[in-house]
């Protein structure tokens, strides 16, 4: 499956679920917002919600600072 993480294009070898993506590329979803295809997902649909294919996925880190 082919989708497009923060601009570049990512084959998945499986169904993945954005938790599943985020934890085996070292996000914490804590400091992070996610959007797919231009609608932000609620945190509380991380576990449950799967990449599909075409998806266009944005991770936004935030980052403190002053």
């Amino acid at each position: 499956m082919k989708l497009t993480i923060n601009g570049e294009s990512v084959t998945l070898d499986k169904p993945t679920t954005v938790s599943e993506y985020l934890a085996a590329n070292g996000y914490k979803p804590a400091r992070i917002a996610v959007e797919i295809n231009e609608a932000i997902l609620p945190k509380d649909q991380y576990e449950t919600h799967n990449l599909c294919e075409g998806d266009l996925v944005e991770i936004v880190t935030f980052m403190g600072g002053g």
